[in-house]
């Protein structure tokens, strides 16, 4: 049973997805705290009042005026640019990363002697000029 486990976990690619899934997780984190720690409280300087996590819309009051129920929209537009944030530096990241595949090299080929032109290497006559490589 332990070899199967073992032989579903290599050949599924299990591991590596449970790897990446830790290390996302890990990344997740570090750019939240980011976020939170170093550039939302800059942000907050830099708009008036600083507290604008804060806003919100009451919709019934309590007995003593306090609101009972409200649409937290600060809380909600602090969500979205928390989100724009950490996708952009996920992005950055991931494309600093992940460089793409190189090209695959062109076919073998030759030159014709004539025409100059790249003809295939197992050509024994040049579709361009019809003269023999």
């Amino acid at each position: 049973m332990l070899s199967e486990f073992k032989e579903f976990l290599t050949k599924t690619n299990a591991l590596a997805l449970a790897i990446g899934v830790i290390i996302g997780a890990a990344v997740g984190k570090v750019v939240s705290s980011i976020v939170s720690d170093l550039l939302m409280p800059v942000i907050g300087t830099l708009i008036p009042g600083g507290a604008w996590r804060t806003i919100s819309i009451p919709l019934t009051h309590n007995a003593d005026g306090s609101p009972a129920n409200a649409l937290m929209l600060g809380n909600f537009i602090g969500s979205v640019v928390d989100f724009v944030i950490i996708a952009l530096a996920v992005f950055v990241i991931t494309k600093a990363l992940l460089k793409p595949a190189p090209a695959a090299p062109p076919p073998p080929s030759k030159q014709c002697k004539e025409c100059m032109e790249s003809v295939a290497v197992e050509a024994k006559k040049c579709k361009f000029c019809g003269s023999a490589v």
